[in-house]
């Protein structure tokens, strides 16, 4: 199930409070679908494919957007019946076998039909995943998997794209209010759509239809460049390099004076293994798969998962 948030009733969360589970999400992902399912969803579906134009009719719109989006996500091609009905949450999706799809969303999207893509893109992605047996054990966790999964897949910069901030008047006050739907926050949709784009080229920043969206896709673009920055990988910064090297001298005297285990974590980026055979552990800046490398200067690393080539300077 999705949801639909307005600041008139709580603040948007902002920043990378699900960060962690975001690089979870991304190394199941790979690690299920594999680097040749995941490549061929490198471009994402077209505007012009999930907008229902003002003159349509809602429910014939409605149906049609999803079924371009279970043909994006390859899935069987059975009829998709949408249902609108008053709801807390702005979509539930029956996970039943089939072979039909059946999608409630909330009755609002009837009167404001901009957000329908998006609300299709986060519920159809429950099947897909349902139907992978991929998922977390906790709903939030299983939550935040399907946001991230339906950014990296292809479908997802609508759920970004649904973020805007608008102005109403309530009787004499003028009232700023902020909406959004999914559960990451707009800055970690931008970080995993970033992602996307770095991997395979597929910048959408261009189809965001609010400046708030446009903006929290920057943000979270600056947050997965940095990924590409972080010792032991060659294109890390000069203060990170520094700061990389004292902790590999440090664990180099504790093995030589026995003052160490064999297992050293510095920082939360990477760790030391091991003794007089040091090798060091860090994230693949793709998938977030452990990558193990022997410490012995520049060399070339892969990613045995999602198959990513980087130059390291262990």
């Amino acid at each position: 199930m999705s949801r639909q948030v307005s600041s008139a009733e709580r603040p948007v969360e902002r920043g990378f409070p699900h960060l962690e589970v975001v690089h979870a999400s991304l190394t199941a992902l790979y690690r299920r679908l594999s680097y040749d399912t995941i490549s061929a969803f490198a471009v994402s579906v077209m505007p012009d494919e999930v907008r229902i134009l003002p003159q349509a009719n809602v429910y014939l719109g409605t149906q049609q957007v999803a079924h371009t989006i279970v043909q994006h996500m390859r899935l069987p091609d059975a009829r998709v019946i949408v249902a609108f009905r008053d709801m807390v949450h702005a979509g539930n999706v029956e996970l039943a076998a089939g072979p039909e799809y059946f999608i409630e969303l909330n009755e609002r999207f009837k009167y404001d039909r901009r957000d329908i893509g998006a609300a299709l893109a986060h519920e159809i992605m429950h099947v897909y995943l349902h139907r992978l047996g991929l998922g977390f054990s906790s709903t939030r966790d299983n939550e935040i998997l399907t946001d991230t999964a339906a950014a990296y897949l292809g479908t997802g910069w609508l759920l970004l794209d649904a973020y805007r901030e608008e102005s109403s008047v309530r009787g004499d006050k003028l009232v700023r209010s902020a909406f959004k739907l999914g559960y990451l926050t707009p800055e970690e949709f931008g970080y995993v759509l970033a992602k996307r784009a770095l991997v395979w080229g597929d910048d959408i920043e261009a189809w965001f239809s609010s400046p708030e969206a446009r903006d929290a896709y920057r943000t979270g673009l600056r947050r997965a460049q940095e990924d590409l920055r972080r010792p032991p990988l060659l294109r890390s910064s000069w203060a990170s390099r520094r700061r990389y090297a004292a902790d590999r001298r440090f664990v180099q005297w504790q093995w030589r004076t026995g003052a160490g285990s064999p297992l050293i974590r510095p920082c939360g980026d990477y760790a030391f293994e091991g003794g007089s055979q040091l090798r060091v552990a860090f994230p693949c800046p793709t998938c977030h798969q452990r990558v193990r490398v022997p410490v012995r200067g520049k060399l070339t690393a892969r990613c045995t998962v999602c198959r990513t080539e980087f130059e390291c300077d262990t």
